[in-house]
C-alpha cells in the first residue's frame, strides 16, 4: 500500500503560514542550504502523485510551471520539473475543472478518495497543502509520514495544521547549516 507523506514548512511556533497565507518567513537570514533542497527532491522522488487543496493550487501550479517553462537556469528548475511532471490531484468541493499540467480535480469524499489512491500501485503520495486541506487529512488519520521542515523563525500568529491533540513518534532529525531542521514523524 502506498503511503501519504506530508511535507510542510513550519515556524518554530507551529504555523505553516501567516494568517493571510503568506510564506515570506520561509526565506530566512542565512540563505539557502543546498542540503535542504536535496532532501526536498529526495522526498519528491519517492512519490509519483501530489495532493493539493483547491485554495493553494493556482499559486502552486503557476509558480512551478513558470519556473519550468521560463527559467531553465534557476536552481529551482530540478524541483520544478518534478512538480510539473507529477500527477496532481486537487481536492475541491466547489470546482470541477482547474487548469494545469498533469492535474485532475477530485470532488468525492476525501477519505474514500485518498484510501483508493493509497491502494493503487505506484510510488508514494505527497501532500504539500494548503493548511485547511492538510488539517482535514490529519484529522481523518490519513497521513502516514510527516516531514516537517522547522524554520528558525517565530511569527506569533498564523495558520496551523493541527486542530487537536496529535501524538507523533520522531523517527529522525536533520539539522541544516542555515538553522532549518527536518523532523520526520510517524503517527503513534
Amino acid at each position: 500500500m502506498r503511503k501519504l507523506k506530508l511535507q510542510v514548512q513550519m515556524t518554530i511556533d507551529g504555523f505553516v503560514g501567516r494568517p493571510d497565507g503568506q510564506l515570506d518567513w520561509m526565506w530566512i537570514p542565512g540563505g539557502r542550504d543546498e542540503a535542504v533542497f536535496t532532501d526536498i527532491i529526495d522526498i519528491a522522488d519517492s512519490c509519483d502523485t501530489i495532493l493539493l487543496g483547491r485554495k493553494m493550487t493556482r499559486g502552486f501550479v503557476d509558480h512551478w510551471e513558470n519556473i519550468f517553462d521560463n527559467h531553465p537556469d534557476s536552481n529551482e528548475h530540478p524541483l520544478a520539473q518534478r512538480m510539473v511532471n507529477m500527477q496532481k490531484i486537487v481536492f475541491s468541493k466547489t470546482e470541477t475543472v482547474i487548469t494545469g499540467r498533469n492535474l485532475e480535480v477530485e470532488n468525492g469524499d476525501l477519505v474514500t478518495a485518498v484510501q483508493a489512491l493509497k491502494e493503487e500501485s505506484g510510488k508514494d503520495i505527497l501532500v504539500y497543502g494548503g493548511a485547511n486541506f492538510v488539517s482535514s487529512l490529519i484529522s481523518q488519520n490519513l497521513i502516514d509520514e510527516y516531514y516537517i521542515f522547522r524554520n528558525p523563525v517565530a511569527i506569533g500568529t498564523g495558520l496551523s495544521i493541527f486542530n487537536d491533540t496529535r501524538f507523533l513518534k520522531l523517527e529522525r532529525t536533520v539539522t541544516y547549516k542555515n538553522g532549518k531542521m527536518l523532523c520526520k514523524y510517524l503517527p503513534v
